[in-house]
């Protein structure tokens, strides 16, 4: 039977790939039912047979391997049930969540949430299948390269696309040299064995914009709502505030948070009412007294700064003014400030610091509207950390100007 009767053309250029090329990542990305995963649980199997080999001629008789998926039950349903189904093979687990494989030893793992990290520390892999790559935390993706330290570790990924500065594609799918990354992009048309009447379903059935470009063509773009759509990295992201501006004054703005990010941004108004974002500081898990800290450097390296705090928490606005911090509780229009800042935006007006704008800026790409809400205008209570800090500062001084603004018109009756 010839290869072409099994896989695909892009499979098996990527078989040939991984038979003739090393390499330490290799990621497979793009649309869905474009036949990902099925390489790269053939191509598992594979590199388990390679594994053992290499580790038997170093004397090692049962050589480990990391197998990662976002849960167990992803892992059992898109790999080891499809292996099942495809050639027969029964695993046998221990408690641990291992079984023998061609003589290696296969530990199973999530990687969806920060917590899994601590079942990895410690190993020494010969390799490492990640399924669903961009729905892993960061921090555990990262552990999982780490200890893959074995002689000729190699590590295969698999992933629909997400938000083009995901770090899955910003950290290794950008950087891929076709030597230590290597990365193969997938569209709905590659898979050939896909019948024309389901192609064109799917094509017609898939809603426009995202999920077509997510699902049909296999390409990062932003989701669906986005709020800030006038924002554009080429015109907005800079390295300097003009030589020709003058500062006139400074803003800050906080979003308390512990389990999901806190955050604070400093923002410089200039003399042509631009403003500049310069600083921005996000952290999860920081009490209190990290956050007054950071504020009070603030505080003393931008002389005269207001900062505009989250009300949601009045006793820390209180704690942070009762510390010498010029804190105040900020205006949280939701739909009022969106619209002065998406303004700003769109005139041209509001502009952030490369290297400073980090978290923000991934927001930037994923903070959206609500699409299904019978409530109106609403948006989506996530990855709006940073955003929230920037809406509170600019809001708040823009309503504070305004109030100055009617009480200096009274004086004129």
């Amino acid at each position: 039977m010839s290869l072409g009767a099994v896989y695909t053309d892009k499979q098996i250029n990527i078989l040939k790939h991984a038979k003739y090329n090393d390499f330490f990542i290799m990621i497979l990305h793009g649309a869905k039912r474009a036949g990902k995963t099925i390489i790269n649980n053939d191509l598992f199997l594979k590199e388990l047979i390679r594994v053992k080999t290499i580790a038997s001629k170093a004397g090692i008789d049962k050589p480990q391997y990391i197998l990662a998926g976002n849960s167990l039950g992803n892992l059992q349903r898109n790999v080891l049930i499809e292996l099942s189904n495809r050639f027969g093979i029964e695993f046998s687990f221990d408690k641990y969540n291992r079984f023998m494989l061609f003589g290696v030893q296969v530990c199973c793992f999530g990687h969806g949430t920060i917590r899994d990290i601590s079942r990895i520390r410690g190993m020494t892999s010969f390799g490492a299948y990640i399924n669903e790559g961009s729905t892993a935390v960061n921090e555990v993706f990262k552990e999982i390269l780490n200890r893959c330290s074995g002689e000729g570790a190699r590590v295969l990924v698999d992933t629909n696309p997400d938000h083009p500065l995901h770090w899955l594609k910003t950290d290794y799918i950008d950087r891929a040299d076709g030597k230590t990354i290597c990365e193969f992009q997938f569209t709905l048309f590659d898979n050939d064995f896909l019948t024309k009447r389901y192609v064109d379903n799917i094509v017609k059935s898939t809603p426009s914009g995202v999920f077509t470009d997510r699902d049909i063509y296999g390409r990062w773009v932003s989701a669906e709502g986005v709020v800030y759509k006038d924002f554009n990295k080429k015109i907005h992201l800079v390295k300097e505030i003009p030589k020709n501006l003058v500062i006139k004054k400074y803003i800050g703005g906080i979003d308390w948070g512990y389990e999901h990010y806190g955050g604070i941004v400093i923002i410089a108004k200039c003399s042509n009412d631009s403003y500049y974002l310069i600083e921005e500081i996000a952290k999860r898990e920081e009490y209190i007294d990290f956050w007054l800290e950071k504020a009070l450097e603030f505080q003393e390296k931008y002389n005269g700064i207001k900062f505009y705090c989250d009300s949601a928490r009045t006793d820390y606005v209180s704690y942070f003014k009762n510390k010498g911090v010029r804190a105040y509780n900020a205006k949280k229009s939701v739909i009022e400030g969106i619209d002065y800042v998406g303004t700003l935006l769109k005139t041209k007006k509001l502009f952030f610091l490369e290297g400073k704008f980090k978290k923000g800026l991934e927001e930037m790409y994923l903070y959206s509207w609500n699409t299904k809400s019978t409530k109106g205008d609403e948006v989506i209570k996530i990855n709006d950390d940073i955003q929230d800090c920037i809406r509170y500062a600019l809001f708040s001084e823009f309503n504070e100007r305004k109030v100055v603004g009617i009480k200096g018109m009274r004086g004129l009756f």
